[in-house]
């Protein structure tokens, strides 16, 4: 028994806390209404577009200082999307960001009145969007955050029994001056004296429109009555000016309402007595029972009960009101979701005609419910294919009450990746080579861009010079810009041509993409046939691998993956996987190079024979033409011909003559080693030995060897200095890069056996 009683309290507890509260007097409400402005005077616009941020937060910009960025944003869309969702919805950067403009613009009001549509191929994931969009807007609106006030009124037979008295209670003095010039002239206003007892018979009548109970102040009233309550308040000029709260002064409560409000006041002669009888209580969503959200399917046949009533309420208020022709207590299945989100999932079968149903009551924002009209302030929602765009497209006149959004298969690279993690689970990246998972997910989403792009070409009109990084059709390029990052194997140049503009046209072309190739469902099943394929616990997944899946086990791919794209995608992979090698091999010895550089300045002001002591570094110098080539060769490559050493010389010493030392050194008082000729020669000498850092250790064929028995009884064996050198790459490519051992191990292996130093080695050049 005590943990049965325990469990109860549990619960107990538990659901109290959830409670949002129960209906509260008007007066409770005007004080809840001057505590949160913001949160009580919220349509279902407004509340849509809190529910999202408050799910998604701010966007983060990784180049905020960029002049001419145009707030391409990260939204993290987890929370919103995945978190507690039987079927994770992963938005891509393009897409989140169409979806917070959405909702910004919702905000301000301006795009009411219409039906928006997320258009999209099939297996896109619209239906999962959808699904857990309603699941969190449900989930927010039944928090203290998202919660939102509904009309109710009370009928008590002991305030329509008692007589009026004059004495006005000051809980409504405000409101009632105002109304009272609306109704009464300037006379005394007459309430009743009797208490409101709400333990006795009552008649409780929901507002089946759920309208706001703000919607009952005569719109007359509305805006002198806002001015006297939220004086000091910094929201009374926003709401009282800014289009958002427009609707606040525009909208009219539903007939049932305003029939009531008329009743009451014509019997009790009191606009304060009419709110005594108004109440307010939380707007409670639930998808399930079609309150606040519908949805409805293809195959969900029509309603044939068009008209809804409840006989027992209406002859309660005839009992009351002694009037049965005053309150008609009649509304439509609108009702139910007014103030709330009407959805179609796909536009077919029954939903085409639920579809064109919606036309006059966007358009006029009313629905006839026999001879009453009905306001229909709702949310419209749809998912759409896009071949079903042929079923409206006869209506003309409904084209400019529709709103497109896009919802096209994923073309971000992280998103795409995301989604492989959440499927079979995040353990698959220890399977992987660094880069590879990715590749795979590029090799995807190539199938779904377009091929030429014209934006990139007239942005980039040589793609041949980032050979090595990208594909001539600049697909690898897109793909890094639509998951929100600018290369940094970029030129300067082209870095400073990337306007915000340019920017724009590029981003705009995904509006014409993502709807062919391989959708979502059929990527998770080439991935998981490559998984299977090559997942072992011996050996890492690598490009290899990679290609011999698409151009070999699944051949019949290569007619949608565009041409030549497997190449440069192995050749980006290759070359770039050689400079992390090269990187983690190079031994900085910052001294001798920052030594040489000065050296090499100082001398190139004599002529070759002479024999002087560097002032900078206090070397005495043998000044001569194997003085110059041994450092112009690590300077330019020792292929670099005589002429063309000599120019360079002759260059290097004309600027060191008149812009380094007289401006640099001497004026503005600079050390040779802060002065940019030093920097940009720095940098020339450390690539080119980064360049040729492999030659010596691949003529050595121990060194593969003690790359294999790395870490094992084996490696002791090996010459002290290969030792240390392997040791050296190892630790550097997990520190530097995320390789761990084995990954290490293989990417080296890999790199010596296709002979990537060889292909990549910059060609020789002539010696004239």
């Amino acid at each position: 028994m005590e943990n049965i009683q325990n469990a109860l309290q549990y619960l107990n507890h538990s659901i109290g806390k959830s409670n949002q509260g129960d209906t509260i007097s008007f007066q409770a409400f005007l004080q809840e209404l001057t505590a949160r402005p913001a949160r009580v005077v919220r349509n279902v616009f407004q509340v849509f577009h809190d529910m999202i941020k408050t799910y998604v937060g701010e966007g983060i910009d990784e180049y905020p200082n960029d002049p001419e960025s145009i707030h391409y944003v990260y939204y993290d869309c987890k929370r919103l999307f995945v978190e507690g969702a039987d079927q994770p919805f992963f938005a891509d950067r393009l897409f989140s960001n169409r979806l917070i403009s959405l909702v910004e613009a919702l905000k301000r009001g301006a795009q009411q009145n219409k039906v928006y549509i997320f258009e999209g191929p099939p297996g896109s994931g619209k239906s999962t969007f959808l699904n857990n969009l309603l699941r969190k807007f449900e989930e927010y609106t039944n928090t203290e955050e998202g919660k939102r006030y509904e009309a109710v009124w009370r009928l008590n037979r002991r305030v329509f029994g008692a007589l009026p008295d004059q004495a006005a209670m000051p809980l409504y003095e405000k409101l009632a001056k105002l109304l009272s010039h609306d109704f009464q002239g300037d006379g005394d206003i007459l309430v009743d004296s009797h208490p409101l007892a709400l333990g006795e018979d009552y008649v409780e009548i929901l507002c089946p429109s759920h309208d706001n109970p703000i919607l009952m102040i005569p719109k007359t009233c509305r805006r002198a009555f806002f001015e006297n309550l939220l004086q000091g308040d910094p929201l009374k000029e926003k709401l009282l000016n800014d289009k958002e709260y427009d609707w606040v002064f525009r909208d009219t409560p539903c007939t049932i309402c305003s029939s009531l409000y008329e009743a009451l006041q014509s019997r009790l002669k009191s606009p304060q007595g009419v709110f005594e009888l108004l109440y307010a209580r939380p707007y409670r969503f639930n998808r399930r029972l079609g309150e606040g959200i519908s949805v409805f399917t293809p195959g969900d046949k029509p309603i044939k009960q068009e008209v809804l009533t409840n006989g027992i309420l209406q002859n309660r208020i005839n009992g009351i009101l002694k009037d049965s022709n005053q309150v008609k207590y009649i509304f439509s299945r609108y009702a139910k979701t007014n103030n709330g989100i009407y959805a179609l999932m796909d536009i077919k079968s029954h939903n085409t005609a639920r579809m064109i149903e919606l036309h006059n009551i966007i358009s006029e924002g009313v629905h006839k419910v026999e001879d009453v009209e009905e306001n229909v302030n709702s949310l419209f929602l749809a998912l759409m294919n896009p071949e079903d765009k042929a079923n409206i497209q006869e209506f003309q006149s409904f084209s400019d009450r529709i709103e497109y959004i896009r919802i096209p298969y994923v073309m971000g690279l992280q998103t795409e990746v995301e989604i492989y993690r959440n499927v079979f689970g995040r353990q698959i990246d220890a399977n992987f080579l660094p880069r590879v998972l990715h590749n795979f997910a590029r090799v995807i989403i190539s199938t779904r861009l377009n091929t030429r792009s014209e934006a990139l070409l007239e942005w980039i009109d040589d793609p041949g010079k980032y050979r090595m990084y990208c594909d001539e059709n600049l697909q690898l390029l897109k793909m890094e810009i639509y998951t929100g990052y600018i290369p940094n194997w970029l030129m300067e140049e082209d870095r400073k041509r990337l306007t915000a503009q340019r920017r724009r046209r590029i981003l705009a072309e995904s509006e014409k993409e993502g709807d062919r190739g391989i959708s979502g469902r059929d990527s998770i099943k080439i991935f998981n046939e490559f998984y299977s394929a090559f997942a072992r616990e011996d050996k890492l997944i690598n490009m290899s691998d990679l290609c011999k899946f698409f151009t070999q086990i699944r051949k019949d791919l290569v007619e949608v993956i565009p041409p030549g794209f497997m190449d440069s995608l192995l050749r980006m992979y290759n070359y770039t996987i050689l400079q992390e090698v090269k990187e983690c091999l190079y031994y900085y010895n910052e001294e001798q190079i920052g030594r040489d550089i000065q050296n090499y300045l100082f001398a190139i002001n004599f002529e070759p024979g002479a024999t002087e002591t560097c002032k900078f570094t206090g070397d005495r110098l043998e000044i001569s033409e194997d003085f110059f080539q041994s450092i112009e060769g690590r300077l330019l490559g020792t292929a670099t011909g005589k002429l063309k050493r000599r120019v360079f010389r002759q260059e290097t010493q004309r600027e060191y003559a008149t812009r380094t030392l007289p401006q640099e050194v001497l004026m503005a008082g600079k050390t040779l080693l802060e002065t940019q000729l030093f920097k940009d020669l720095h940098t020339r000498y450390v690539y080119n030995l980064k360049d040729k850092v492999l030659d010596p250790f691949l003529e050595n064929e121990n060194f593969r060897s003690a790359i294999k028995d790395y870490a094992q009884e084996a490696f002791k064996t090996y010459d002290k200095r290969i030792r240390e050198d392997v040791t050296f790459l190892m630790r550097n490519l997990g520190k530097t890069y995320g390789y761990t051992q084995q990954g290490a191990k293989e990417v080296c292996i890999y790199v010596i056996d296709n002979d990537l130093a060889r292909k990549f080695a910059r060609p020789a050049k002539a010696e004239e």
